[in-house]
């Protein structure tokens, strides 16, 4: 047998003893260092979305779900669960399904760019984030920018800008969050619909009355009206009133809709036919939807801006 040969054997040799003793090694740390994974998170991964929106509070879908399998986290957080998922998820823990609701963006302002008025032309970069830090672009330091960071964060084609406003498209909507968390304002919130339609504060101006009819003619003058009719539904923060949700629809929403002096109290979301069936004898454009009235419609005869008589 040549030199040639053994060496080639010799090499062949060491090569499968190296293999057995590596596969032994691996084998042998596969089984110290193996965490034990709760069959529980296994199942509950199998029905989340695997969406790893965050939505939930949680880093990701896997995170979700050791927390609900160790009793940190309760079911019912997943904004892309639908009501048979949230059941599934229920049994899976043992426990009962409680009521769920898909939860959908709400943008807080209604002033496109032919109601605000815009201070200066901006020529910078067309981001909301860069446009924020400039003064003095829009008369309302609260509205929206509509330069579309929540449009191009968005993964579902939920949300876009029409007319420089963020307008929500619900039919795509998840309520993921990615729009919310891009807002420089802050005008953008996720909500629970416990209706197809549910009612929404347009308007997200902290300023008094008066400061607020300055800069936008279709601005919520802080009266605190809504709160007096229904204190439990409606509760006023600093010249702003919010809506919790936990007690919506328990008393007369459409009193107080109606005296609403600025009609900042608009309907969001998509009608169902049974909804447009239950309000076809019903003027509801002139209840749910904001007046836009342009600037246009503000100036008098002489060119001044003000409410004519």
């Amino acid at each position: 047998m040549s030199i040639t040969v053994i060496s080639i054997l010799t090499a062949v040799g060491v090569m499968l003893i190296l293999a057995a003793v590596l596969g032994w090694v691996l084998g042998w740390a596969n089984v110290a260092f193996r965490v034990e994974v709760d069959p529980k998170v296994t199942r509950l991964l199998e029905v989340l979305p695997g969406a790893n929106c965050g939505a939930c509070g949680y880093a990701g879908c896997s995170e979700y779900a050791e927390k609900l399998a160790s009793g940190e986290a309760q079911p019912g957080a997943c904004t892309q669960c639908n009501k048979e998922s949230n059941q599934e998820i229920a049994q899976i823990m043992g426990c009962a399904a409680g009521e769920t609701f898909p939860y959908k963006a709400v943008v807080h302002c209604s002033a496109n760019r032919f109601v605000r008025k815009d201070v200066q032309d901006y020529t910078g970069e067309p981001t909301c984030a860069a446009a924020n830090l400039i003064s003095g672009i829009q008369a309302c330091t609260y509205g929206c920018l509509g330069f579309g960071d929540c449009s191009r964060a968005c993964t579902h084609d939920a949300i876009a800008v029409e007319d420089g406003l963020a307008r929500v498209k619900y039919h795509n909507c998840v309520g993921c969050r990615a729009c919310e968390s891009v807002c420089p304002r802050h005008i953008i919130s996720i909500i629970p619909f416990k209706k197809s339609q549910i009612l929404a504060v347009a308007c997200s101006n902290r300023e008094k009355g008066p400061d607020v009819k300055a800069v936008c003619q279709i601005g919520c003058l802080g009266c605190g009206g809504c709160q007096k009719r229904d204190a439990e539904m409606f509760h006023m923060g600093t010249n702003l009133p919010t809506i919790d949700y936990d007690h919506y629809g328990a008393g007369d929403v459409q009193a107080v809709i109606d005296k609403c002096p600025a009609k900042v109290l608009v309907y969001v979301g998509e009608p169902t036919e049974e909804d447009i069936e239950a309000t076809e004898h019903e003027k509801m454009d002139e209840i749910v939807k904001a007046d836009f009235q342009t600037t246009v419609d503000q100036l008098n005869p002489d060119g001044t801006h003000g409410m004519t008589h």
